[in-house]
């Protein structure tokens, strides 16, 4: 079995050590570019809702309603998303987009064992994704009552404006960009070495070939080149 030697691997990257730092870089100078300049900002916001009794001269939840409430809870996880809802908020909104894409940024969440239902609405407007996210669960409320003509629903928490976007970590996309730099200059000075077979010394021969060197010539350096490096002064 062949022994790694360490020392050959650190002259190798030391010899590479300026192409490394500049992959590393240009993936880094990437990774900030793509972070502050393509990445467009999302806003999320959540408003909680649970399923109450249905009996409005008793607020005790018995069994038959908690019964209810958890076959319901499937049920009003597809009509907060149905077209009755989302075109009334729309309309209350006078917000200028379809269904169809308004469907595609809502997220509804049932926490299990409970009845409690989670609306979250993702917008590039901080501001408008919590006034979303608060006429969603408003309109959806009144809609059970049209429907179902039961009140069991109550909001227990409103959705607020978020400052921070849900979508962007400029530092850990940072740091991916950066491992992603190391990966790639780790798979170029590879091949690059591989790719290498010229003799470096002495050394390289009596291990590759296992052969002893008898003699070397040294490198002399051109007359001319040595004068302009010396400035003329021997």
């Amino acid at each position: 079995m062949e022994e790694i030697d360490l020392s050959k691997i650190f002259n190798t990257l030391w010899r590479r050590k300026a192409d490394i730092i500049i992959i590393i870089l240009a993936f880094l100078m990437i990774g900030i570019i793509y972070t502050m300049k393509f990445v467009t900002p999302l806003y999320s916001s959540s408003a909680t809702m649970v399923l109450v009794s249905s009996n409005s001269s008793d607020n005790t939840i018995t069994t038959n309603d908690i019964t209810l409430n958890s076959k319901l809870v499937s049920t009003y996880n597809k009509l907060i998303k149905s077209r009755n809802v989302l075109k009334e908020v729309i309309s209350n909104l006078k917000l200028d987009i379809k269904e169809e894409e308004l469907r595609k940024n809502i997220t509804v969440s049932s926490l299990s064992n409970t009845e409690l239902i989670e609306i979250t609405v993702k917008n590039t407007n901080n501001r408008v994704s919590a006034d979303i996210t608060n006429e969603i669960a408003k309109v959806f409320k009144e809609k059970v009552k049209e429907m179902y003509n039961i009140d069991n629903i109550e909001i227990i928490s409103k959705a607020e404006v978020e400052y921070e976007p849900c979508n962007i970590n400029h530092k850990k996309d940072i740091i991916m960009f950066v491992f992603a730099g190391i990966l790639v200059a780790a798979i170029y000075i590879i091949i690059v070495n591989s790719l290498d077979t010229t003799i470096k010394s002495s050394e390289m021969v009596e291990k590759e070939f296992d052969l002893p060197v008898l003699a070397s010539i040294p490198m002399i350096v051109n007359q001319e080149k040595k004068d302009k490096q010396t400035g003329g002064k021997e």
